[in-house]
């Protein structure tokens, strides 16, 4: 029982246990006009392997398996970063919007 308890922690709504506002972005795949928002890492695996099947891309393919071996709260982490890094240097990263009141 307690290992699922620490499974649900890394696994959680939020992508790293932060605030869900602070790690929540949206993102374009390609051909597609409205974004599409992340907030768990289970929405950016989906996200990842829709963009993979769309662009035939070798970083993008690289990016899922790195996506689906990622085992640890660092690893979930190094890979939603990444991701971001490929999104916002091919200009699909959304621009972060005013936080509603």
């Amino acid at each position: 029982m307690d290992d699922e308890v620490v499974g649900d922690a890394i696994m959680g709504d939020a992508i790293t246990g932060d605030a869900p506002s602070a790690r929540e972005f949206a993102a374009y795949l390609p051909r597609l006009a409205a974004p599409v928002r992340i907030v768990t890492f289970a929405d950016a695996q989906v996200f990842v392997r829709r963009w993979a099947i769309r662009d035939k891309d070798r970083a993008v393919r690289d990016l899922v398996r790195q996506m689906e071996r990622a085992n640890s709260a660092e690893n979930i982490d190094r890979a939603v970063k990444e991701l971001r890094r490929e999104l916002a240097a091919r200009g699909l990263l959304s621009a972060p919007q005013s936080p509603r009141p």
